[in-house]
């Protein structure tokens, strides 16, 4: 059953990720789905209402807030999941659901009536919210990810780096689509996730002088020059 996790985001610079990835490295693994760097590929599209509601209240850090997306890995169309993803303040819940690559096509051009038809409880839920909060998709979400996972704890950190905007195009599966950097050159983000404990040998790795906790949002930097 899926349940809350804390998740913690910090705004760092290239120096102090190559100094915090060289102490986790002698601790923690890379994930399972990585390449031989421990890295990959995720690309996403955002859905939100005509008011931009999930926008608005990250925006404002409004204390309870959810969102629905469509993400894949590595262009691989293969595995398409489609993700609630619920904040209460530092803790995160995400419920997904696997999709086909037609099921997603057939989502992004506004054919959904099949969905209340699915059997499946996050695609009847993600229909009903089209239906009452006239959710569309809004922007693709693209970025490299490095990642470390730790067992005690079920700890996972993440460095998030070439984040990158589709401003206005939502056909996530375009092989050609054009994408736009949205954070400095040699900025990334790192996200720090676990269950009830952060372990403390590893809150020791983490710690920076330079690095401060943000709330920084993917999605939110992807809006920006709408």
């Amino acid at each position: 059953m899926a349940k809350y996790r804390h998740e913690l985001k910090y705004w760092i610079s290239y120096s102090d990720y190559v100094e915090i990835r060289n102490r986790l490295r002698s601790f923690m693994s890379f994930d399972m789905n990585s390449d031989e760097n421990g890295r990959y590929l995720i690309a996403s599209i955002y859905f939100d209402d005509y008011l931009d509601t999930a926008l608005r209240e990250k925006i404002d850090g409004v204390k309870y807030r959810e969102k629905f997306r469509i993400r894949y890995y590595n262009n691989n169309k293969s595995y398409i999941v489609l993700e609630k993803k619920a904040k209460d303040a530092d803790l995160c819940l995400k419920t997904s659901v696997r999709i086909t690559e037609e099921e997603c096509n057939r989502i992004l051009s506004g054919d959904v009536e099949w969905l209340q038809d699915s059997g499946k409880d996050l695609l009847i839920e993600f229909y009903q919210s089209i239906k009452t909060r006239l959710l569309r998709p809004k922007t693709i979400v693209s970025y490299k990810r490095e990642a470390y996972v730790y067992k005690a704890g079920n700890v996972r950190i993440t460095f998030d780096s070439d984040i990158r905007s589709g401003v206005y195009n939502t056909n996530l599966l375009d092989d050609d689509k054009k994408l736009m950097s949205v954070i400095p050159k040699g900025n990334m983000v790192l996200e720090v996730k676990y269950d009830e404990y952060f372990p403390q040998i590893i809150s020791d790795l983490v710690q920076h002088p330079s690095v401060r906790i943000g709330a920084f949002s993917k999605y939110a930097a992807c809006r920006m020059f709408e």
